[in-house]
């Protein structure tokens, strides 16, 4: 399978405009992490805000809605104690055809390096009660779990989960990606190898797919990816191609996508379909001063994709 990358929604880091602000400056404080939606008209976006370790890592997950895609109005929030975590990473936000709303929210396990995904489901989602949370991918203890992307296509729900190895605790920073599906979104089939690093590349130490996109037959990864521990919290972004089974196969040499600024950091994307042709792009990127702020680019492309249902 091929594509051409200049068919695609992706980030151009030309005419950004800044969607949340960091928390503070420099190194750690970071806004992003996004998973965007759009229902009715309207864009829903769900993100994180984190401080640096010292100050309390991903302190919270927020639930914004905008008629622009620009301008956010909070209606749900939650901090990372409401889930008894040291930790909230990328949180995903879905709308199944049933009218339901779903937010998974990745979870440290206290003391730990492992991570658990838990969800919430609500008619609307300022109804969020982290009451009612459930595990749905609580991994164990040789895998951590986090950070999932969740799409309805061809009448399931599909999950891209990122997985960290647990064998070596100075080193669980390595990762790749697993596939599941569902009927329900909430119990999740066996899993299998979506994307895995590949020696000697720029991503060799590790992939996670942020957002997945469905352009005829084939299925676009587009993913985070670094060749080193100490590029971590600064992956750049690469594009696998896939029939949404098989293990995707990463497209050309190079990242498709990094910041101009700071560590060159650019992760996280989500695509949103507007208008026939055109796309929001959110994604997270990093500051010149060290620190991410969470962006929005209005981008055209030349393929007709669909993310999510």
């Amino acid at each position: 399978m091929s594509i051409d990358l200049a068919r695609l929604p992706l980030p151009r880091c030309i005419d950004a405009r800044q969607v949340v602000a960091p928390g503070g400056a420099g190194p750690g404080h970071w806004a992003g992490a996004p998973s965007a939606i759009r229902v009715g008209g309207a864009t829903y976006l769900a993100y994180r805000m984190r401080r640096p370790v010292e100050e309390g890592r991903g302190g919270s997950n927020v639930v914004a809605v905008s008629a622009d895609g620009v301008t956010f109005t909070t209606v749900w929030s939650t901090e990372r104690a409401a889930f008894e975590a040291d930790s909230l990473e990328r949180p995903c936000l879905t709308r199944g055809p049933d009218g339901v709303w779903r937010l998974y929210v990745s979870c440290a396990t206290p003391g730990t390096r492992h991570w658990r995904v838990e969800v919430l489901e609500a008619p609307d989602p300022s109804a969020f009660d982290v009451a009612t949370r459930r595990t749905v991918f609580p991994g164990d203890t040789s895998v951590a779990m986090k950070d999932p992307v969740i799409h309805w296509w061809k009448n399931r729900w599909h999950a891209w989960v990122c997985c960290h190895p647990l064998d070596d605790p100075d080193a669980t920073d390595r990762m790749w990606t697993e596939h599941a599906t569902s009927d329900d979104g909430v119990h999740w089939n066996s899993h299998s190898r979506a994307l895995v690093p590949v020696p000697g590349r720029w991503d060799s130490r590790g992939v996670r797919i942020s957002d997945v996109l469905f352009v005829d037959e084939q299925v676009i990864a587009l993913y985070d990816g670094r060749a080193t521990a100490g590029e971590n919290f600064e992956e750049r972004m690469g594009v696998a191609v896939g029939d949404g089974e098989r293990p995707f196969a990463i497209v050309g040499t190079d990242p498709a996508a990094q910041s101009p600024d700071g560590g060159h950091g650019l992760r996280y994307v989500s695509v949103v379909p507007e208008d026939l042709g055109r796309y929001a792009v959110y994604y997270e990127a990093a500051l010149a001063d060290g620190s991410h702020d969470l962006r929005v680019e209005r981008v055209a492309a030349g393929v007709e994709s669909v993310a999510g249902p």
